[in-house]
């Protein structure tokens, strides 16, 4: 698939708008209600869009939430999608709170290798006030349970804040060091009404200063073929790789290869933009296989060459939350 002259191969599927933690730059700083259970899309749905755009030229998928764990039934769905011709790249983005080593060798079983982790901090308390959640143990625990399963490469995304978690940057640059881990700084990106404010968002030209003041000098490292957004370096004799993500500071809207399917059955052909297009109500209204393909197409034609999120322009903030997408 095509669109704005770029190559789409990479379906991030979003199960769920549910999860266990409460991030301050994730969720909506007021009370929100999750959505219905009869408007999120059914394991066979999903199935269903994900072998279609298999077929349209899609050949990466990363599932995500919410908290894609906490959804009955996960398992028998990651296997099941597993076996979709086509699709030779499955991962998922946890926060790894309900992974143990059982469950991550039985998704290792399935075929999928890949994890990335969300984690924020190093420190317990830090990790607390973060996600409103004591389980800084059962994540890292789940982090290690990976690498001893063989997980590769096994990723960890942290979003930067200043005054919050700033001061852990050297830190989780660190990692590094010890493991082959990819710790990937993500610039913050004000998207709905959180705790988080622009002042406590941190670009990447501060976030590489601190990791080189601690640690000396960051060498790039050459891009791959499938490589995402991430900008790579590496620590002299370091096992892993520090990433950056930079939607703010350095627009990679011109590399853009996703598509994204929200939990409520949308299509969202841009994660900065709240323009989405319904897939789930011609589906459930008995839509054929190419009146879907054709809406997925529809969509595609709607993925914008560039977002305008800057930070000062609030009437160009999204007003979509984190969880309701799927990151």
């Amino acid at each position: 698939m095509i669109a704005g002259g770029r190559p789409i191969n990479y379906l991030r599927i979003s199960v769920t708008d549910r999860c266990n933690f409460r991030c301050l730059y994730c969720v909506p700083s007021k009370k929100f209600s999750v959505i219905a259970h009869d408007r999120i899309a059914r394991y066979e749905e999903i199935l269903r869009i994900a072998r279609l755009a298999s077929d349209m030229g899609i050949t990466k998928v990363r599932i995500t939430g919410g908290e894609p764990f906490v959804r009955k039934g996960i398992f028998s769905f990651l296997e099941r999608l597993c076996t979709i011709d086509g699709l030779r790249d499955i991962s998922i983005t946890t926060n790894g709170s309900q992974l143990n080593p059982q469950r991550i060798q039985t998704l290792r079983e399935m075929g999928i290798t890949r994890l990335n982790f969300s984690l924020d901090t190093l420190d317990p308390a830090g990790f607390k006030r973060i996600t409103g959640r004591d389980r800084f143990n059962n994540v890292w625990n789940a982090v290690l349970a990976a690498h001893e399963a063989g997980m590769e490469p096994i990723k960890i995304n942290a979003v930067a804040l200043r005054g919050i978690n700033d001061g852990e940057i050297p830190k989780l640059a660190g990692l590094t060091l010890k493991y082959p881990f990819h710790v990937r700084f993500i610039e913050y990106m004000p998207m709905g009404k959180s705790d988080v404010e622009n002042g406590h968002q941190i670009l990447t030209d501060e976030i590489r200063e601190k990791i080189e003041s601690a640690h000396g000098r960051l060498m790039p490292v050459p891009r791959d073929a499938d490589d995402g957004p991430a900008k790579k370096f590496q620590l002299e004799g370091a096992p892993g790789v520090v990433g950056f993500i930079t939607p703010i500071s350095s627009h990679f809207c011109s590399e853009c290869n996703r598509l994204r399917l929200t939990s409520r059955g949308t299509l969202r052909p841009c994660l900065l933009n709240d323009y989405e297009k319904d897939i789930l109500g011609p589906l459930r209204a008995g839509a054929s296989d190419t009146d879907l393909a054709e809406i997925i197409r529809a969509a595609l034609v709607k993925k914008p060459k560039d977002h305008h999120l800057e930070a000062g322009k609030p009437d160009e903030i999204p007003v979509s939350h984190m969880t309701s997408i799927g990151g």
